[in-house]
């Protein structure tokens, strides 16, 4: 693959050995599917499938102040985190602009690690550099480590065929170090399919074995290897947003309707003064979910919204939602505009058609 200008992960080998369609993502030559999106989709939300996330970017900051350090860098609040816990949280320049999303995990006293997206791996790294105090240290452990994501109602079944009976498994936003072989693995139990499941940590020496390990133990259960297909369609029913697509620096936290992962109490952190007047003075946009009404054609981003005849905003994200056999998508409208339940208008290659805001997620489980 050197001619290539994408990068590729430890499990390369094995998803040509599995046939998998490979395309360019965020710098990586990555899976799109294996058997099909629509299949892969239905095997997350009714078995159980994994997902290559080695692409995404793995830092560990350490040293008695990276706690704090740490708050005044990230939206969420750290100092709530317990070791073994993680959330949710943001990167922001300092007009309150979304540099990432990202999770942070607190893996020891003062000890964290953090997961961030495959595309802004340097560019996270090189603004969390500038600013880093000398009592902290960091190390971009992403290309010695290797990680897979895997979802599904059947996941329990999964975790105690390849760890034990009694291997007890971490509660929801938890993470926890387990034995695999001669090697230890961190599972996270997160996701961003809206199943259960855990993402996997370990490293890439291994990656190769443990992939395949999984694979013969789910075997049973119905697993199947996933793609970015199924991964796009299973977040969007969630509503769960992509980095670039539903977020980056020209919106915010609260314009996403994400403010729930910011601390405005928590003391100062970086891009707190917009996001706090954001808050005060209300949004002008607002990132709303929609269906497609009828037979209309699946959205894509960057499509016209309109509200009576009115340009009222763009889309960043859509597709067919295999779970509800309709178009679904997210985009960014006025705030005013933004209300479950109201008409627009998709513009698909110069006609319009009609659609709906919804209230999210788009997808419950039944």
């Amino acid at each position: 693959m050197s001619d290539s200008p994408s990068k590729t992960t430890s499990l390369y080998d094995e998803h040509v050995r599995l046939g998998a369609k490979l395309v360019p993502f965020g710098g990586w030559l990555m899976p799109v599917l294996y058997t099909g999106i629509v299949d892969e989709h239905h095997a997350v939300r009714n078995a159980v499938g994994m997902f290559d996330i080695s692409h995404m970017g793995q830092f560990i900051v350490a040293g008695g102040p990276a706690g704090k350090w740490l708050d005044r860098m990230l939206t969420n609040n750290i100092a709530k985190l317990e070791p073994g816990s993680g959330q949710y949280t943001f990167l922001l320049n300092e007009s309150g602009g979304i540099i990432d999303d990202l999770i942070a995990y607190r893996i020891g006293a003062a000890e964290y690690l953090l997961v961030v997206n495959a595309s802004k791996i340097d560019e996270d790294f090189a603004w969390l550099e500038r600013q880093r105090p000398a009592e902290v240290t960091m190390r971009n452990r992403s290309d010695q480590f290797s990680a897979v994501a895997i979802q599904g109602p059947r996941v329990l079944e999964l975790f105690h065929a390849l760890l034990g009976a009694e291997a007890q498994p971490p509660a929801r936003n938890r993470v926890g170090d387990f034995r695999f072989e001669d090697h230890t693995i961190t599972l996270a139990r997160t996701g961003y399919t809206g199943e259960d499941g855990f993402e996997v940590f370990f490293p890439s020496e291994i990656a190769g074995g443990f992939w395949n390990r999984v694979l013969q133990a789910g075997a049973p259960l119905g697993i199947k290897p996933c793609g970015l297909g199924a991964r796009d369609t299973l977040r969007l029913e969630m509503c769960f947003p992509l980095n670039g697509s539903d977020l980056s620096p020209e919106s915010n936290p609260i314009e996403a309707g994400l403010g729930f992962f910011v601390d405005l109490t928590k003391g100062d952190f970086i891009g707190r003064d917009v996001l706090a007047e954001t808050k005060a003075t209300g949004a002008k946009k607002r990132l709303v979910a929609f269906k497609m009404n009828g037979k209309s054609p699946p959205p894509r981003a960057h499509y016209g919204v309109l509200m009576n005849g009115e340009r009222i905003g763009e889309t960043t994200s859509g597709s067919l939602a295999p779970s509800l056999n309709i178009g679904i998508g997210m985009a960014y409208v006025s705030a005013p505009d933004a209300k479950p339940g109201a008409a627009i208008e998709i513009e698909i290659r110069g006609q319009k058609f009609p659609a709906t805001i919804e209230k999210k997620p788009l997808y419950k489980k039944p």
